[in-house]
């Protein structure tokens, strides 16, 4: 079977479409038949060797790449119950030091790690959710916010800002926005009540709605200490991306999101997709053979949306 590795660290360039062993389901895991698999930024920083350089993995002979997936389980380990050959999934991938990822024809995961893929949607859809979505979600969940309460989500047209609003909405959460102007028709679609565009004194402009400041923000854009100002003391904040996070001022506690697979979360996701709450975004679909031009395009900072190969 093929699947996408790296064996040096570098530009797209590096990039192998490899042949190897069909992987084999063990003790608790599944087998999925890749149907779709989203390219990340996490994919990027992977192959470039700036994952390893901070520490975050080890360096090995070989490296595979891809987090999301969707597709159909063709093998069952032993322990596994509440899944059968033939279910269509979607999961996540959270290990960095794997020489396998999803970006291939099969990828084995363990069953904890998936859910049942949402049944309105299609798989490349599917496939597009569950990093972005996850990362939105455990962040929401660091805040601890009741409903009612208003929560700053920057970057909030980018894949985590979306779903983040419009999981802060489905929490009873009142959304503070913030993206480029030319963002704020989508951002208000996806149910920001309020919306700040990038390039302001972003905690002049959130005190100005939300006087003495939000109760907690997601900085899915890593704006740092920009985004804190705009937090009300003792409130709280949730960097997405490590190593972005500010000083925790004025007693607001701060947190790093980090990421990880979770089967039960993924199918309230999925449940939220079903019901339209939660919009998965694809920007264009590629074949597993254009994985150099998907790393490319994703380099475009004004792609709205994720990219997913389709074996």
């Amino acid at each position: 079977m093929r699947a996408v590795v790296i064996r040096s660290f570098g530009g797209p360039e590096v990039l192998e479409l490899a042949e190897v062993p069909m992987p084999r389901a063990g003790v608790g895991q599944i087998r999925i038949k890749v149907v779709a698999a989203a390219v990340n930024p996490v994919d990027l920083h992977t192959r470039s060797g700036g994952l390893a350089q901070a520490g975050l993995m080890v360096p090995r002979e070989v490296i595979g790449l891809g987090w999301d997936v969707a597709g159909t389980i063709d093998e069952i380990g032993s322990g596994v119950v509440d899944f059968a050959v033939g279910d269509e999934v979607y999961g996540l991938s959270d290990r960095l030091d794997v020489p396998l990822g999803t970006h291939a024809d099969h990828v084995v995961l363990d069953a904890t790690a998936v859910a049942h893929a949402p049944r309105t949607v299609s798989a490349i859809e599917a496939a597009s959710v569950p990093l972005g979505a996850l990362t939105a979600a455990q962040s929401l969940d660091l805040l601890a916010l009741t409903a009612g309460r208003t929560v700053l989500i920057t970057g909030a047209a980018g894949a985590v800002g979306g779903f983040a609003v419009e999981l802060a909405v489905a929490r009873g959460l009142r959304v503070v926005a913030t993206s480029r102007a030319d963002d704020e028709a989508l951002v208000r679609k996806l149910g920001a009540k309020f919306f700040v565009p990038r390039g302001v004194r972003l905690g002049e402009a959130v005190r100005a709605l939300v006087p003495g400041g939000v109760d907690g923000a997601v900085d899915a854009a890593s704006l740092g200490a920009e985004a804190l100002d705009a937090v009300r003391s003792r409130g709280a904040f949730a960097a997405v991306v490590g190593g972005a996070e500010p000083v925790g001022l004025r007693g607001i506690r701060v947190d790093n999101t980090w990421i990880r697979a979770d089967g039960r979360q993924l199918a309230e996701l999925a449940a939220l997709i079903d019901t339209g709450r939660l919009t998965p975004r694809v920007a264009e679909t590629l074949p597993l053979d254009s994985v150099a031009a998907a790393h490319h395009r994703l380099a475009d900072t004004s792609l709205r949306g994720r990219l997913v190969l389709h074996p």
